[in-house]
């Protein structure tokens, strides 16, 4: 068992950062490749106390995947698709951590999928998969090699969470390791709390009871700590925490039926205000609108000086028409073309309502026109991932300075002045994007030097401030990891934070699991 922990040297070190571009250290790792593997793992750095970051494909950009110290357990090799069920003529497909949602995608769109060690029962539903309509797993962030094991652990969502929501209802069951080597196994609608109170049982016999924090989550979309209400499912507090109360090893995926229109459209407007009042207007008016996605005169600017770079840029839509404005794409899913169609005609009235032009729109009907869109799409976090990397050549220190808030539905047009005004006293450069339709816009400061970088954190500390008082979510989607553990003490304040502590005691009461994610790690001690 000794070889799988593995000392760390210099050849592991892609595993000290993620996408935040923070950088950590560790003294070992390893590289599991079963729920036996971890189990053993983890009884053995129980016993001698040692700290464990578990990662996934390390996409993340809260740095909850990056180490401070002690043990990284890698879960990449965990990459098996375990089997599928079918029921009510609905599939769930179960998968190990490391699935990389790219290759999920693929297989599901070809109904192709590795069935050694399959079931008889999961072999039969995989005949009536391939028989039945098209599905689709539908939540969606950003970066496509993310790894379902960490997309769960943040509630991850992505721009069409505006009508399917986060990564939490598509999770109908899941297996989780406690840092001991115990094991719970969860299923959606099996395990209630009784109120606040709950006693979830583990396979190795005895119970993990409690109480969980009585604080009141925001209504809106939210991925700040633990997820607790009173007579919830208990699956849903694995989901969204972090990687700080166990080890997931098993999820099972709800599929849903793929819409059989699937169109895209992109407006653009004079400025930020009409680019609010039009998200507005398509929330209330275009029923079947799966993602309202916006940009700012920022992050257009951005693209066209990559575009004009050329390299992997030089694809890029032509953005003349931008203007100095904003754009705002619309992603829809339709029962049919008449649908479709009346929904595109609603947008170019809206967009002339709110200043702009239905002439300048792009449309993309076909999937190659829709893949030029997602290009469009996810050049534009990749170019500030590559202009922040350029910076940090000359300043190490630097890291991307992104933020995650959501606010309530009424909130929209406050939110986006205050960024605007406050960025602009600051002098910062900066480029927002992100899910308008759900009040939830990442505002991205591009740090020049350490001193704007050491500003950009106290204006973020501000900001979380004015958010919670909105009753919004100092992160939406992204999670906490240990870039924004302040953020969620100003959210839910100390006293909840100390309930969250003793929660996350109850399942791991070494604090091994997730050194630093959601709590300081002096508040830890």
């Amino acid at each position: 068992m000794e070889h799988q922990i593995i000392p760390y040297c210099d050849l592991y070190a892609a595993y000290l950062r993620d996408e935040s571009r923070t950088v950590g250290t560790a003294d070992s790792i390893s590289f599991p490749r079963s729920e036996e593997e971890v189990r053993q793992i983890l009884r053995m750095l129980h016993e001698t106390g040692t700290s464990v970051t578990v990662q996934g494909g390390r996409t993340g950009l809260a740095a909850a995947a990056v180490p401070r110290g002690g043990h990284i357990m890698a879960t990449g090799g965990m990459d098996h698709v375990l089997g599928l069920r079918q029921e009510n003529g609905r599939f769930f497909l179960t998968v190990q951590p490391g699935v990389v949602l790219l290759n999920l995608r693929k297989m599901i769109a070809k109904k192709e999928f590795p069935t050694a060690g399959w079931s008889s029962e999961s072999l039969t539903a995989l005949e009536a998969f391939r028989t039945a309509s098209a599905h689709f797993f539908p939540t969606d962030p950003t970066e496509t090699t993310a790894a379902i094991g960490g997309m769960a652990a943040c509630n991850a969502s992505g721009a069409r969470s505006f009508r399917y929501g986060p990564m939490r209802p598509h999770i109908t069951a899941l297996r989780c390791v406690l840092a001991d080597g115990r094991t719970v196994a969860l299923k959606r609608g099996q395990h209630f709390a009784d109120g606040l109170s709950f006693s979830l049982p583990t396979l190795e016999g005895g119970a993990v009871e409690g109480t969980l924090p009585d604080y009141t989550m925001p209504r809106t979309k939210n991925a700040s700590g633990y997820y607790a209400a009173p007579d919830m499912d208990l699956i849903d507090l694995f989901i969204g925490s972090d990687g700080t109360l166990g080890v997931l090893t098993e999820l099972e995926l709800e599929l849903l039926p793929l819409p059989r229109i699937c169109w895209g459209v992109t407006v653009f407007l004079p400025d930020e205000e009409a680019a609010c009042r039009y998200a507005e207007a398509v929330r209330a008016q275009v029923d079947c609108a799966a993602a309202i996605e916006y940009f700012n005169s920022g992050a257009l600017d951005i693209l066209r000086q990559r575009k004009a770079q050329g390299g992997v840029f030089a694809t890029l839509p032509d953005l003349t028409m931008a203007g100095d404005g904003a754009a705002v794409f619309t992603e829809l899913h339709c029962h049919t073309r008449e649908q479709a169609m009346s929904a595109v005609k609603t947008l170019g009235t809206l967009a002339v309502q709110c200043g702009g032009a239905a002439e300048k729109s792009w449309v993309a009907r076909t999937e190659t026109e829709s893949e030029t869109l997602r290009h469009f799409r996810h050049a534009v976090p990749e170019s500030v991932n590559s202009l922040i990397d350029e910076r940090k050549r000359v300043y190490p220190g630097i890291t991307k300075m992104g933020s995650d808030m959501s606010v309530p539905n009424g909130r929209l047009l406050e939110v986006t002045e205050m960024y605007r005004r406050t960025l602009g006293e600051e002098g910062f450069q900066y480029a927002s994007w992100g899910h308008i339709g759900d009040n939830h816009i990442h505002v991205n400061i591009l740090p020049r030097d350490m001193d704007e970088h050491t500003r950009a954190k106290q204006l973020f500390l501000r900001w979380a401030g004015t958010v919670t008082e909105m009753g919004g979510a100092v992160s939406a989607e992204h999670g906490v990891g240990k870039l924004k553990a302040p953020f969620l003490t100003i959210m839910y304040g100390q006293a909840h934070i100390r309930q969250m502590r003793q929660l996350k005691r109850l399942f791991d009461p070494k604090m091994q699991l997730g050194r630093g994610n959601l709590f300081a790690v002096e508040d830890e001690a």
